[in-house]
């Protein structure tokens, strides 16, 4: 196939997204209104250019290393297209690293959507028109390079997602990450406490138990099936509903300092949780209780994102 012609350039957007939200680890997830954008254009002699600002900037490298970079040419092999001679990527990033709210989730997600849009055998739109990508081929490869759908599916689709990809044991059938978009009620709302330290996500998962008792395992799946009613049709079940038995505690000593911060905004009534592997902390709620969730401990930014009803967008730049 042809290379991906010089001079294209397209912006991509792509939100934060918050995994697990308690019980549903590895499947389930919410997108955030935290944004990370891109612009993106192939160029016609070789060579690559890699500008970083916002979250992150001073700690992601500026080569091929560049998670957005490779992952774009991780997906023209996928789709058998050529790339560009060169590439220059300019990143605005929105989006805390290392904190539990899906950065390389959002790059991934960038990365395999700017490829999409690059490559389109379609006509190329005017400036600022929409390109269109395929979000089920977005979805299922960033879940696979990414090892879980959950984050990537809802920075790719947005909202609330429920994700599922086939693994080696052959227990699913299909072979595509099949994600699933309930409808939110509208007023769920959400608070995130977000800590200035970091925590690396293999370090977090490489705590976790192989195996976990059947009564644990059992709570852990009526908690889930609540959470996906209390999210889209009964926000009174919030709390009980964002209960977890199979990761959080095995993680405890990981981020003790979140988890006392969960543990305390739990006993005051209010739906906490760790936002994916942490150490940010997340609490659903409803708008009209909002400004009510509040904590004394230092150390941590409260910020109100909101939710993204959207997902990954893509557009030709100006």
């Amino acid at each position: 196939m042809a290379p991906v012609p010089g001079g294209r350039a397209v912006v991509v957007r792509v939100p934060a997204s918050s995994a697990n939200l308690g019980p549903g680890f590895d499947s389930v997830g919410l997108a955030l209104g935290l944004w990370d954008e891109y612009v993106v254009t192939a160029l016609d002699e070789p060579g690559l250019v890699v500008e970083v600002q916002g979250e992150g900037a001073d700690d992601v490298p500026l080569d091929g290393r560049h998670l957005v970079v490779a992952t774009m040419h991780e997906t023209w092999s996928r789709l058998g297209v050529d790339p560009p001679a060169g590439l220059r990527l300019s990143a605005s990033n929105g989006v805390p690293h290392g904190r539990g709210l899906g950065s390389s989730a959002t790059a991934i997600v960038a990365g395999v959507v700017a490829a999409q849009a690059l490559s389109t055998d379609a006509g190329w739109p005017d400036a600022g028109a929409p390109v269109p990508f395929d979000h089920a081929v977005a979805g299922d490869i960033s879940s696979r390079l990414e090892g879980h759908p959950d984050n990537a599916s809802a920075s790719v689709h947005g909202g609330l997602t429920v994700s599922w990809m086939p693994d080696a044991s052959g227990r699913d059938r299909g072979d595509r990450t099949v994600t699933a978009r309930p409808a939110l009620h509208p007023d769920v709302d959400v608070v995130a406490f977000v800590p200035d330290t970091q925590l690396a996500t293999r370090t977090a998962r490489a705590v976790l138990p192989a195996q976990v008792p059947l009564a644990d395992a059992a709570a852990g799946a009526g908690r889930c099936g609540l959470l996906v009613h209390a999210l889209t049709t009964d926000p009174a079940h919030l709390h009980a509903a964002t209960r977890d038995w199979l990761h959080q505690d095995a993680r405890r000593d990981s981020y003790p300092v979140t988890m006392a911060l969960v543990d305390e905004l739990r006993a005051a009534g209010h739906a906490a949780f760790v936002s994916g592997a942490g150490p940010t902390m997340l609490v659903l709620t409803t708008t009209d209780r909002t400004d009510g969730v509040v904590t004394d401990a230092p150390g941590w930014r409260r910020i109100t994102p909101g939710i993204a009803l959207t997902g990954a967008s893509v557009r030709v730049a100006d």
